[in-house]
Protein backbone atom coordinates (compact mmCIF):
# COMPACT_ATOMS: atom_id res chain seq x y z
CA UNK A 1 0.00 0.00 0.00
CA UNK A 2 1.07 3.58 -0.73
CA UNK A 3 0.44 6.39 1.74
CA UNK A 4 0.41 10.01 0.56
CA UNK A 5 0.21 12.71 3.26
CA UNK A 6 -0.85 16.20 2.15
CA UNK A 7 1.07 18.79 4.17
CA UNK A 8 1.56 21.77 1.84
CA UNK A 9 -0.89 24.28 3.30
CA UNK A 10 0.11 27.66 4.72
CA UNK A 11 -2.22 27.72 7.72
CA UNK A 12 -2.91 31.46 7.69
CA UNK A 13 -5.28 31.24 10.64
CA UNK A 14 -2.50 29.84 12.84
CA UNK A 15 -0.96 33.34 12.82
CA UNK A 16 2.53 31.86 12.94
CA UNK A 17 5.72 31.67 10.89
CA UNK A 18 5.92 27.96 11.73
CA UNK A 19 4.33 25.71 9.07
CA UNK A 20 0.95 24.51 10.32
CA UNK A 21 1.82 20.81 10.24
CA UNK A 22 4.84 21.42 12.49
CA UNK A 23 2.83 22.89 15.36
CA UNK A 24 2.98 20.54 18.36
CA UNK A 25 0.20 18.38 19.74
CA UNK A 26 1.12 16.55 22.96
CA UNK A 27 4.74 17.59 22.44
CA UNK A 28 4.99 16.20 18.91
CA UNK A 29 4.34 17.97 15.55
CA UNK A 30 0.94 17.30 13.97
CA UNK A 31 2.60 15.77 10.91
CA UNK A 32 4.67 13.41 13.05
CA UNK A 33 1.47 12.02 14.59
CA UNK A 34 0.10 11.32 11.09
CA UNK A 35 3.34 9.70 9.93
CA UNK A 36 3.41 7.46 13.02
CA UNK A 37 -0.15 6.29 12.32
CA UNK A 38 0.68 5.72 8.65
CA UNK A 39 3.73 3.65 9.58
CA UNK A 40 1.58 1.41 11.78
CA UNK A 41 -0.13 0.22 8.58
CA UNK A 42 3.22 -0.97 7.14
CA UNK A 43 3.03 0.89 3.82
CA UNK A 44 5.48 0.00 1.03
CA UNK A 45 5.69 3.68 -0.02
CA UNK A 46 5.24 6.77 2.13
CA UNK A 47 5.31 10.24 0.56
CA UNK A 48 4.74 13.66 2.16
CA UNK A 49 3.63 16.55 -0.05
CA UNK A 50 4.99 19.86 1.23
CA UNK A 51 4.76 23.46 0.07
CA UNK A 52 4.71 26.36 2.50
CA UNK A 53 7.46 26.53 5.08
CA UNK A 54 10.37 26.03 2.69
CA UNK A 55 12.81 23.35 3.78
CA UNK A 56 11.43 23.05 7.32
CA UNK A 57 8.91 20.32 6.52
CA UNK A 58 11.14 18.04 4.38
CA UNK A 59 14.00 18.54 6.83
CA UNK A 60 11.81 17.41 9.74
CA UNK A 61 10.44 14.49 7.73
CA UNK A 62 13.96 13.34 6.82
CA UNK A 63 15.01 13.54 10.49
CA UNK A 64 12.02 11.46 11.64
CA UNK A 65 12.66 8.89 8.91
CA UNK A 66 16.31 8.64 9.87
CA UNK A 67 15.43 8.16 13.56
CA UNK A 68 12.94 5.44 12.69
CA UNK A 69 15.20 3.77 10.12
CA UNK A 70 12.63 4.08 7.33
CA UNK A 71 12.45 5.88 3.98
CA UNK A 72 9.99 8.74 3.70
CA UNK A 73 9.81 10.46 0.32
CA UNK A 74 8.83 14.10 -0.11
CA UNK A 75 7.44 16.01 -3.09
CA UNK A 76 7.04 19.76 -3.53
CA UNK A 77 3.68 21.26 -4.48
CA UNK A 78 4.33 24.71 -5.88
CA UNK A 79 2.03 26.52 -6.35
CA UNK A 80 -0.71 25.02 -4.21
CA UNK A 81 -3.65 24.38 -6.54
CA UNK A 82 -5.79 22.07 -4.45
CA UNK A 83 -5.84 18.53 -3.09
CA UNK A 84 -6.02 16.88 -6.51
CA UNK A 85 -3.00 18.84 -7.67
CA UNK A 86 -1.17 17.84 -4.46
CA UNK A 87 -1.69 14.13 -5.06
CA UNK A 88 -0.40 14.59 -8.64
CA UNK A 89 3.01 15.48 -7.19
CA UNK A 90 3.24 12.04 -5.55
CA UNK A 91 2.62 9.99 -8.69
CA UNK A 92 6.33 9.52 -9.56
CA UNK A 93 6.99 8.27 -6.00
CA UNK A 94 4.27 5.62 -5.55
CA UNK A 95 3.62 2.07 -6.74
CA UNK A 96 0.92 1.87 -9.40
CA UNK A 97 0.10 -1.73 -8.48
CA UNK A 98 -0.82 -0.96 -4.85
CA UNK A 99 -3.75 1.10 -3.52
CA UNK A 100 -3.02 4.61 -2.26
CA UNK A 101 -4.20 5.93 1.09
CA UNK A 102 -4.47 9.74 1.22
CA UNK A 103 -4.02 11.36 4.65
CA UNK A 104 -3.66 14.95 5.84
CA UNK A 105 -0.80 16.39 7.87
CA UNK A 106 -3.14 18.55 9.97
CA UNK A 107 -5.51 15.70 10.96
CA UNK A 108 -3.48 14.05 13.74
CA UNK A 109 -5.89 11.85 15.72
CA UNK A 110 -7.14 9.32 13.17
CA UNK A 111 -6.59 5.86 14.62
CA UNK A 112 -4.91 2.93 12.94
CA UNK A 113 -8.04 0.83 13.54
CA UNK A 114 -10.25 3.23 11.59
CA UNK A 115 -7.78 3.41 8.72
CA UNK A 116 -7.50 -0.37 8.66
CA UNK A 117 -11.28 -0.62 8.27
CA UNK A 118 -11.08 1.83 5.36
CA UNK A 119 -8.30 -0.17 3.70
CA UNK A 120 -10.29 -3.39 4.09
CA UNK A 121 -13.40 -1.75 2.63
CA UNK A 122 -11.41 -0.63 -0.42
CA UNK A 123 -9.89 -4.02 -1.12
CA UNK A 124 -7.86 -4.01 -4.32
CA UNK A 125 -10.26 -2.31 -6.72
CA UNK A 126 -12.67 0.01 -4.86
CA UNK A 127 -12.52 3.69 -4.01
CA UNK A 128 -13.14 3.96 -0.26
CA UNK A 129 -13.91 7.18 1.62
CA UNK A 130 -13.81 7.78 5.38
CA UNK A 131 -17.09 9.59 6.08
CA UNK A 132 -18.70 10.99 9.23
CA UNK A 133 -22.23 12.12 10.07
CA UNK A 134 -22.05 15.50 11.82
CA UNK A 135 -24.79 17.60 13.37
CA UNK A 136 -23.09 20.76 12.16
CA UNK A 137 -21.31 20.00 8.87
CA UNK A 138 -20.77 23.65 7.90
CA UNK A 139 -17.78 24.21 5.61
CA UNK A 140 -17.28 20.54 4.78
CA UNK A 141 -17.80 18.51 1.62
CA UNK A 142 -21.07 16.57 1.53
CA UNK A 143 -21.45 12.93 0.48
CA UNK A 144 -24.07 12.67 -2.26
CA UNK A 145 -25.78 9.27 -2.46
CA UNK A 146 -28.32 7.83 -4.84
CA UNK A 147 -30.17 4.70 -3.73
CA UNK A 148 -27.68 4.46 -0.91
CA UNK A 149 -24.63 4.47 -3.19
CA UNK A 150 -22.04 7.28 -3.18
CA UNK A 151 -22.12 9.08 -6.54
CA UNK A 152 -20.15 12.27 -5.87
CA UNK A 153 -18.90 14.76 -3.29
CA UNK A 154 -19.85 18.42 -3.36
CA UNK A 155 -17.92 21.10 -1.51
CA UNK A 156 -19.77 23.52 0.78
CA UNK A 157 -19.10 26.53 -1.45
CA UNK A 158 -20.42 24.70 -4.51
CA UNK A 159 -23.42 23.06 -2.82
CA UNK A 160 -27.05 24.09 -3.20
CA UNK A 161 -29.45 24.39 -0.26
CA UNK A 162 -30.60 20.77 -0.52
CA UNK A 163 -27.03 19.48 -0.60
CA UNK A 164 -26.02 21.66 2.36
CA UNK A 165 -28.74 19.96 4.42
CA UNK A 166 -26.87 16.64 4.11
CA UNK A 167 -25.02 15.73 7.33
CA UNK A 168 -22.71 12.99 6.02
CA UNK A 169 -19.38 14.64 5.30
CA UNK A 170 -16.19 13.73 3.52
CA UNK A 171 -13.19 13.59 5.83
CA UNK A 172 -10.85 13.82 2.83
CA UNK A 173 -9.23 10.53 3.83
CA UNK A 174 -9.63 7.92 1.12
CA UNK A 175 -8.11 4.81 -0.42
CA UNK A 176 -7.79 4.97 -4.21
CA UNK A 177 -6.98 2.23 -6.74
CA UNK A 178 -3.70 3.72 -7.98
CA UNK A 179 -3.92 2.41 -11.52
CA UNK A 180 -6.76 4.91 -12.15
CA UNK A 181 -5.06 7.90 -10.55
CA UNK A 182 -3.18 9.14 -13.63
CA UNK A 183 -6.29 9.36 -15.79
CA UNK A 184 -8.60 10.61 -13.02
CA UNK A 185 -6.24 13.35 -11.88
CA UNK A 186 -5.48 14.33 -15.46
CA UNK A 187 -9.19 14.89 -16.10
CA UNK A 188 -9.72 17.19 -13.11
CA UNK A 189 -10.91 20.73 -13.76
CA UNK A 190 -10.87 23.82 -11.58
CA UNK A 191 -14.19 25.33 -12.56
CA UNK A 192 -15.37 25.79 -8.99
CA UNK A 193 -15.73 28.47 -6.34
CA UNK A 194 -12.10 28.19 -5.24
CA UNK A 195 -10.49 27.67 -8.64
CA UNK A 196 -8.76 24.52 -7.36
CA UNK A 197 -8.35 20.93 -8.51
CA UNK A 198 -10.36 18.94 -5.98
CA UNK A 199 -9.35 15.37 -5.24
CA UNK A 200 -13.00 14.73 -4.37
CA UNK A 201 -13.96 15.13 -8.05
CA UNK A 202 -12.45 11.72 -8.78
CA UNK A 203 -15.47 10.17 -7.07
CA UNK A 204 -17.77 11.08 -9.95
CA UNK A 205 -15.15 9.75 -12.38
CA UNK A 206 -14.97 6.46 -10.49
CA UNK A 207 -18.75 6.10 -10.72
CA UNK A 208 -18.63 6.86 -14.44
CA UNK A 209 -15.90 4.22 -14.90
CA UNK A 210 -17.84 1.59 -13.00
CA UNK A 211 -15.40 1.55 -10.07
CA UNK A 212 -17.33 0.86 -6.84
CA UNK A 213 -17.29 3.73 -4.31
CA UNK A 214 -17.68 2.59 -0.71
CA UNK A 215 -17.32 4.14 2.74
CA UNK A 216 -16.08 3.36 6.20
CA UNK A 217 -16.53 5.29 9.42
CA UNK A 218 -14.17 6.20 12.27
CA UNK A 219 -14.96 5.25 15.84
CA UNK A 220 -15.35 8.91 16.85
CA UNK A 221 -15.92 12.25 15.15
CA UNK A 222 -12.72 13.73 16.58
CA UNK A 223 -10.65 11.25 14.54
CA UNK A 224 -11.18 13.34 11.40
CA UNK A 225 -10.92 16.78 13.04
CA UNK A 226 -8.32 19.01 11.42
CA UNK A 227 -6.34 21.97 12.73
CA UNK A 228 -6.70 25.36 11.07
CA UNK A 229 -6.30 27.66 14.06
CA UNK A 230 -4.81 27.80 17.53
CA UNK A 231 -8.32 27.37 18.92
CA UNK A 232 -8.75 24.08 17.05
CA UNK A 233 -5.24 23.00 18.08
CA UNK A 234 -6.10 23.61 21.73
CA UNK A 235 -9.37 21.69 21.37
CA UNK A 236 -7.60 18.68 19.87
CA UNK A 237 -4.90 18.85 22.55
CA UNK A 238 -7.52 18.49 25.27
CA UNK A 239 -9.30 15.74 23.33
CA UNK A 240 -6.05 13.83 22.90
CA UNK A 241 -5.11 14.26 26.56
CA UNK A 242 -8.54 13.03 27.64
CA UNK A 243 -8.08 9.96 25.43
CA UNK A 244 -4.74 9.29 27.15
CA UNK A 245 -6.26 9.87 30.59
CA UNK A 246 -9.11 7.46 29.89
CA UNK A 247 -6.63 4.81 28.73
CA UNK A 248 -4.65 5.26 31.97
CA UNK A 249 -7.81 4.99 34.05
CA UNK A 250 -8.76 1.79 32.26
CA UNK A 251 -5.36 0.38 33.24
CA UNK A 252 -5.99 1.16 36.91
CA UNK A 253 -4.06 4.44 37.30
CA UNK A 254 -5.64 6.78 39.86
CA UNK A 255 -5.93 10.24 38.30
CA UNK A 256 -7.34 12.76 40.75
CA UNK A 257 -8.68 14.79 37.81
CA UNK A 258 -8.47 13.27 34.29
CA UNK A 259 -8.91 16.75 32.80
CA UNK A 260 -5.68 17.99 34.40
CA UNK A 261 -2.88 15.78 33.11
CA UNK A 262 -0.60 16.28 30.11
CA UNK A 263 1.32 13.42 28.51
CA UNK A 264 3.72 14.58 25.81
CA UNK A 265 5.29 11.27 24.93
CA UNK A 266 4.77 7.84 26.50
CA UNK A 267 3.74 7.24 30.10
CA UNK A 268 3.96 3.65 31.34
CA UNK A 269 2.43 2.91 34.74
CA UNK A 270 2.39 -0.09 37.05
CA UNK A 271 -0.35 -1.01 39.53
CA UNK A 272 -1.74 1.40 42.11
CA UNK A 273 -0.08 4.49 40.67
CA UNK A 274 -1.60 7.80 41.80
CA UNK A 275 -1.16 11.09 39.91
CA UNK A 276 -2.41 14.38 41.31
CA UNK A 277 -3.53 17.37 39.23
CA UNK A 278 -1.40 19.53 36.94
CA UNK A 279 1.35 16.99 36.20
CA UNK A 280 3.24 16.94 32.90
CA UNK A 281 5.03 13.89 31.49
CA UNK A 282 7.41 14.34 28.55
CA UNK A 283 9.38 11.82 26.52
CA UNK A 284 9.43 8.31 27.99
CA UNK A 285 8.37 8.15 31.63
CA UNK A 286 7.99 4.93 33.62
CA UNK A 287 6.21 4.77 36.98
CA UNK A 288 6.41 1.43 38.79
CA UNK A 289 3.89 -0.06 41.23
CA UNK A 290 2.64 2.17 44.02
CA UNK A 291 4.26 5.39 42.85
CA UNK A 292 2.55 8.57 44.06
CA UNK A 293 3.03 11.83 42.15
CA UNK A 294 1.99 15.04 43.88
CA UNK A 295 0.39 18.03 42.21
CA UNK A 296 2.14 20.13 39.57
CA UNK A 297 5.17 17.92 38.94
CA UNK A 298 7.07 17.67 35.64
CA UNK A 299 8.78 14.38 34.71
CA UNK A 300 10.90 14.14 31.56
CA UNK A 301 12.49 10.87 30.36
CA UNK A 302 12.53 9.52 33.89
CA UNK A 303 12.17 6.08 35.52
CA UNK A 304 10.63 5.88 38.98
CA UNK A 305 10.82 2.60 40.92
CA UNK A 306 8.14 1.02 43.10
CA UNK A 307 6.84 2.78 46.21
CA UNK A 308 8.34 6.19 45.45
CA UNK A 309 6.58 9.34 46.61
CA UNK A 310 7.19 12.50 44.61
CA UNK A 311 5.72 15.45 46.47
CA UNK A 312 4.24 18.53 44.77
CA UNK A 313 6.13 20.95 42.54
CA UNK A 314 9.10 18.71 41.63
CA UNK A 315 10.95 18.65 38.30
CA UNK A 316 12.73 15.46 37.22
CA UNK A 317 14.60 15.14 33.92
CA UNK A 318 16.64 12.18 32.62
CA UNK A 319 16.71 10.74 36.12
CA UNK A 320 16.38 7.34 37.79
CA UNK A 321 14.69 7.12 41.20
CA UNK A 322 15.12 4.00 43.34
CA UNK A 323 12.47 2.14 45.31
CA UNK A 324 10.73 3.79 48.27
CA UNK A 325 12.54 7.07 47.80
CA UNK A 326 10.96 10.40 48.70
CA UNK A 327 11.37 13.47 46.54
CA UNK A 328 10.35 17.04 47.28
CA UNK A 329 8.39 19.13 47.58
CA UNK A 330 10.09 21.65 45.31
CA UNK A 331 13.00 19.37 44.41
CA UNK A 332 14.81 19.21 41.09
CA UNK A 333 16.58 16.15 39.68
CA UNK A 334 18.59 17.11 36.62
CA UNK A 335 20.02 14.84 33.88
CA UNK A 336 22.32 12.09 35.07
CA UNK A 337 20.78 11.72 38.52
CA UNK A 338 20.60 8.14 39.80
CA UNK A 339 19.08 7.53 43.21
CA UNK A 340 19.17 4.13 44.91
CA UNK A 341 16.63 2.71 47.36
CA UNK A 342 15.11 4.88 50.11
CA UNK A 343 16.87 8.12 49.20
CA UNK A 344 15.33 11.35 50.49
CA UNK A 345 15.73 14.48 48.39
CA UNK A 346 13.85 17.26 50.15
CA UNK A 347 12.55 20.75 49.54
CA UNK A 348 14.67 23.04 47.39
CA UNK A 349 17.35 20.42 46.81
CA UNK A 350 18.90 20.12 43.36
CA UNK A 351 20.79 17.03 42.19
CA UNK A 352 22.69 16.89 38.88
CA UNK A 353 24.79 14.15 37.25
CA UNK A 354 25.18 12.37 40.57
CA UNK A 355 24.73 8.92 42.06
CA UNK A 356 23.28 8.63 45.53
CA UNK A 357 23.37 5.24 47.27
CA UNK A 358 20.68 3.72 49.48
CA UNK A 359 19.26 5.40 52.59
CA UNK A 360 21.05 8.72 52.07
CA UNK A 361 19.35 12.07 52.67
CA UNK A 362 19.56 15.66 51.53
CA UNK A 363 16.45 17.11 53.08
CA UNK A 364 16.83 20.87 52.76
CA UNK A 365 18.29 23.57 50.51
CA UNK A 366 21.27 21.75 49.00
CA UNK A 367 23.04 21.39 45.65
CA UNK A 368 24.59 18.02 44.81
CA UNK A 369 26.31 18.19 41.43
CA UNK A 370 28.80 15.80 39.79
CA UNK A 371 28.98 13.73 42.96
CA UNK A 372 29.14 10.10 44.06
CA UNK A 373 27.36 9.80 47.38
CA UNK A 374 27.54 6.59 49.42
CA UNK A 375 24.86 4.98 51.57
CA UNK A 376 23.45 6.36 54.82
CA UNK A 377 24.93 9.79 54.15
CA UNK A 378 23.31 12.87 55.66
CA UNK A 379 23.75 16.12 53.70
CA UNK A 380 22.82 19.12 55.81
CA UNK A 381 20.89 22.21 54.79
CA UNK A 382 22.77 24.73 52.68
CA UNK A 383 25.42 22.23 51.51
CA UNK A 384 26.93 22.82 48.07
CA UNK A 385 29.27 20.66 46.00
CA UNK A 386 31.35 23.29 44.24
CA UNK A 387 31.89 21.34 41.02
CA UNK A 388 32.71 24.10 38.51
CA UNK A 389 35.80 26.30 38.41
CA UNK A 390 34.52 28.47 35.59
CA UNK A 391 36.01 26.28 32.87
CA UNK A 392 35.91 22.62 33.95
CA UNK A 393 33.78 20.40 36.18
CA UNK A 394 35.10 18.05 38.86
CA UNK A 395 33.57 15.29 40.97
CA UNK A 396 32.98 15.04 44.68
CA UNK A 397 33.03 11.67 46.46
CA UNK A 398 31.21 11.24 49.76
CA UNK A 399 31.68 7.77 51.22
CA UNK A 400 29.21 5.71 53.26
CA UNK A 401 27.82 7.03 56.57
CA UNK A 402 29.40 10.46 56.23
CA UNK A 403 27.68 13.41 57.91
CA UNK A 404 27.89 16.77 56.17
CA UNK A 405 27.05 19.65 58.47
CA UNK A 406 24.83 22.52 57.38
CA UNK A 407 26.17 25.32 55.19
CA UNK A 408 29.21 23.34 54.03
CA UNK A 409 30.95 23.83 50.70
CA UNK A 410 32.81 20.88 49.17
CA UNK A 411 35.25 22.23 46.59
CA UNK A 412 35.81 19.49 44.02
CA UNK A 413 37.77 17.40 43.38
CA UNK A 414 37.51 16.28 46.99
CA UNK A 415 36.68 13.13 48.95
CA UNK A 416 34.91 12.69 52.27
CA UNK A 417 35.95 9.41 53.88
CA UNK A 418 33.65 6.74 55.32
CA UNK A 419 31.98 7.83 58.54
CA UNK A 420 33.58 11.28 58.40
CA UNK A 421 31.84 14.33 59.85
CA UNK A 422 32.09 17.86 58.49
CA UNK A 423 31.26 20.55 61.01
CA UNK A 424 28.65 23.11 60.04
CA UNK A 425 30.03 25.93 57.92
CA UNK A 426 33.04 23.97 56.66
CA UNK A 427 34.66 24.85 53.35
CA UNK A 428 36.38 21.63 52.35
CA UNK A 429 39.28 21.99 49.90
CA UNK A 430 41.21 18.86 50.92
CA UNK A 431 40.06 15.29 51.52
CA UNK A 432 38.36 14.67 54.87
CA UNK A 433 39.71 11.54 56.63
CA UNK A 434 37.38 8.64 57.37
CA UNK A 435 35.79 8.52 60.82
CA UNK A 436 37.02 11.92 61.91
CA UNK A 437 35.59 15.43 62.43
CA UNK A 438 36.82 18.07 59.99
CA UNK A 439 36.11 21.76 60.58
CA UNK A 440 37.38 24.75 58.65
CA UNK A 441 35.47 27.65 60.19
CA UNK A 442 37.49 30.37 62.03
CA UNK A 443 37.46 30.78 65.82
CA UNK A 444 34.44 32.71 67.09
CA UNK A 445 35.18 36.23 68.34
CA UNK A 446 33.12 38.79 70.27
CA UNK A 447 34.06 42.46 69.75
CA UNK A 448 33.51 44.46 72.91
CA UNK A 449 32.17 48.03 72.84
CA UNK A 450 31.05 47.65 69.21
CA UNK A 451 28.04 49.70 68.23
CA UNK A 452 25.70 49.00 65.35
CA UNK A 453 25.56 51.87 62.83
CA UNK A 454 22.42 54.01 62.94
CA UNK A 455 20.75 55.86 60.15
CA UNK A 456 21.58 59.56 59.94
CA UNK A 457 18.67 61.89 60.57
CA UNK A 458 17.78 64.21 57.69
Amino acid sequence: MNVVILAAGMGKRMQSALPKVLHPLAGKPLLQHVIATARSLNPTKLCVIYGHGGAAVPSAVHEWGTEAGIAIDTALQQPQLGTGHAVMQALPQIDENAPTLVLYGDVPLTTSASLQRLVEAAGKDKLAILTVVQDNPFGLGRIIRENGEIVRIVEEKDANAEERAIKEINSGIMVIPTRHLNSWLGALGNNNAQGEYYLTDIVAQAVANGVPVVSAHPSAEWEVAGVNSKVQLAELERRHQLNIANALLEKGVHLLDPARIDVRGELVCGRDVSIDVGCVFEGYVELADGVRIGANCVLVNTKVAAGVQIKPFCHLEDAIVGEKSQIGPYARLRPGTELAEDVHIGNFVEVKNSKVAAHSKANHLAYVGDADVGSKVNIGAGTITCNYDGANKFRTVIEDEAFIGSDSQLVAPVRVGKGATLGAGTTLTKDAPAGMLTISRPRQLTIENWKRPVKNKK
